[in-house]
């Protein structure tokens, strides 16, 4: 028998009019391969170019060397950000070298395994557009329109600002809020009334430097701190799954 009860939006999204996703990790399950490919190719250059500091030898872990400097970033950034925590060059030869082979790494992943939306963040988009409120996807990424299409929800979202559209736009990176304000003014709606929903460090802190209305930071590690983290980045409240801002509402 179908539920009668219809989902609504919790109080906290009542008074927003547009929100923004990030697509990685909130969309889609695709963080994990982002996080994969990163870890090959920095234990490669590791191995290859090993830091004086043998403290700095040990291995990129994949859920806090992840989290604190390439989550969120474009690749060059966030293969900078890792190689300066470990005191290693940071010329844009060994920058692009690393990036390049992420890049590759990751290809091969997603080609090969696909990903999935997670089905909570699709049931809050199916929510937010009954309630005639304006979706946008965003991300440092250019395969972010590869991966909501291959998920089945590319057709979900009003607008989307990919990785290829920031570099045409010359919008700066996460934590800079650029690729964020260009989605709400692709849907019309100014930052303050609009709502960012994110799950990097950067991403949380870019939502909270655009002064949008909200900022909604998912916690899909749920470690010991990393809820605390968000928050302490900028954003509003912590959920960890995004079914956890829908409650039931009226009976259809």
């Amino acid at each position: 028998m179908t539920d009668p009860t219809r989902l609504a939006l919790a109080p906290a999204l009542r008074d927003v009019r547009a929100v923004v996703f990030d697509t990685d990790g909130v969309i889609t399950d695709s963080a994990r391969v982002h996080a994969a490919a990163w870890r090959t190719a920095f234990d490669t250059y590791l191995r290859q170019h090993p830091p004086e500091d043998p403290d700095q030898r040990r291995p990129f872990d994949p859920r806090d060397d992840y989290l604190r400097h390439v989550d969120g970033k474009s690749r060059l950034d966030g293969a900078a950000a890792f190689l300066a925590s470990r005191g290693l060059d940071t010329s844009d030869g060994s920058v692009r070298a690393v990036a390049a082979d992420k890049e590759r790494l990751f290809t091969e992943r997603l080609r090969t395994h696909g990903v999935d939306a997670y089905p909570g963040t699709v049931r809050l988009v199916r929510a937010l557009r009954e309630a005639g409120v304006p979706v946008a996807a965003a991300s440092a990424s250019r395969h972010a329109g590869e991966l909501l299409t291959r998920a089945g929800v590319r057709d979900l979202f009003d607008a989307l600002v990919d990785g290829g559209e920031a570099a045409r736009l010359g919008l700066a990176g996460k934590p800079e809020p650029d690729l964020f304000l260009e989605a709400a003014r692709r849907l019309g709606v100014p930052a303050g009334h609009a709502a960012v929903v994110e799950d990097a460090l950067a991403g949380v802190e870019a939502g909270r430097r655009g002064a949008f209305a909200l900022v909604v930071g998912v916690d899909r590690a749920a470690g010991a701190d990393t809820g605390a983290r968000l928050l302490r980045h900028g954003a509003d409240i912590v959920v960890r799954d995004l079914a956890e801002l829908l409650v039931e509402g009226a009976p259809r």
